[in-house]
């Protein structure tokens, strides 16, 4: 399913989201929006702040309900069904603060179909993954913020659900917790699940996702898969460091945009159909070469453009 006007690579998907409109009195909050993603799958969801990231994730559970458009898993609209079977982690946590951390997950196993035993058993295998098995019987709200948010996604993931939707999973986590996270996440597509979440930490996104989805004003402006489009953006990126005068070795280089340098390192955006092959011998015969490379921009660089 292609988002009109959006850079997009189609797949056959599981999850779609197809031309969702949503205002909130003057306010736009989805403009089209349309994205989608298939089974053993990752995509980040990016925008800015207020482009409408979390209320087009809540649409997929009727949270909010779009004034125009359909969301559908494989090919039908959701019902209670398929929630069931999928796993939700918002932005804004939704756990009982005063219940203990195993309780907790094992009632909302239980609320999605699993038995008691059962239940009560994938809460103690999450519980263990996260590193929180000491704190099993402790009330959530005894807990840190970054364990608190580890017991939230292992809400989310208590009843092996097929469909897994992350609204800033890894917001006030820190590093040993995101590492975990990460790793989560890779086994889940890896295991056929689908797997949406929304982050602004897009090195972490760009480490993570084969696909992204860019949304702006509640319109997709780009999706796809990651390298094929950085692949085909219009620039590269290139940095030297060198003995001599690097400013004029620039002046040699057709499609030089912009220029800086720390002192040491210069670094150029240049078009990318720029031939830097001269360019690096020059560099070469010029002065003692230190440090050349020549990259595709990088996912910051896209969503910046994109959003711009």
């Amino acid at each position: 399913m292609c988002s009109s006007g959006a850079i997009h690579l189609c797949s056959t998907a599981v999850l779609a989201l197809a031309n969702l409109h949503k205002r909130y009195g003057d306010v736009v909050a989805l403009d089209g929006c349309t994205f989608d993603v298939d089974r053993g799958r990752m995509l980040g969801f990016l925008g800015p702040n207020g482009a409408g990231k979390t209320t087009a994730m809540r649409t997929i559970f009727g949270l909010v309900r779009p004034d125009a458009g359909e969301v559908t898993w494989d090919g039908q609209p959701i019902n209670a069904d398929h929630k069931r079977r999928f796993g939700y982690m918002p932005e804004q946590r939704g756990l009982y603060p005063k219940m203990k951390s195993h309780d907790q997950l094992a009632y909302l196993g239980r609320l999605r179909g699993m038995t008691a035993k059962d239940a009560a058993a994938s809460a103690d295998l999450w519980l263990e993954r996260f590193g929180l098995t000491d704190r099993r019987l402790d009330a959530v709200e005894t807990l840190s913020h970054g364990n608190q948010q580890r017991v939230q996604l292992a809400a989310a993931l208590v009843h092996g659900p097929e469909l897994l939707v992350l609204d800033e999973p890894f917001s006030g986590l820190d590093p040993i917790a995101s590492e975990t996270m990460s790793d989560i996440l890779r086994e889940q597509a890896a295991a056929g699940k689908a797997v949406v979440f929304s982050s602004h930490q897009l090195d972490l996104v760009e480490d993570l996702c084969e696909e992204v989805a860019i949304i702006n004003a509640g319109t997709i402006v780009v999706e796809g898969n990651v390298r094929q489009l950085k692949d085909a953006a219009p620039i590269r990126h290139l940095e030297l460091e060198m003995d001599g005068d690097v400013g004029d070795l620039l002046d040699t280089l057709d499609g030089v945009g912009q220029v800086r340098s720390d002192g040491l390192r210069t670094k150029a955006i240049i078009d990318a159909t720029t031939d830097v092959r001269g360019f690096l011998a020059r560099a070469q015969e010029a002065g003692r070469l230190r440090h050349f490379s020549y990259t595709t921009p990088s996912l910051s660089d896209l969503f910046l453009e994109a959003v711009r």
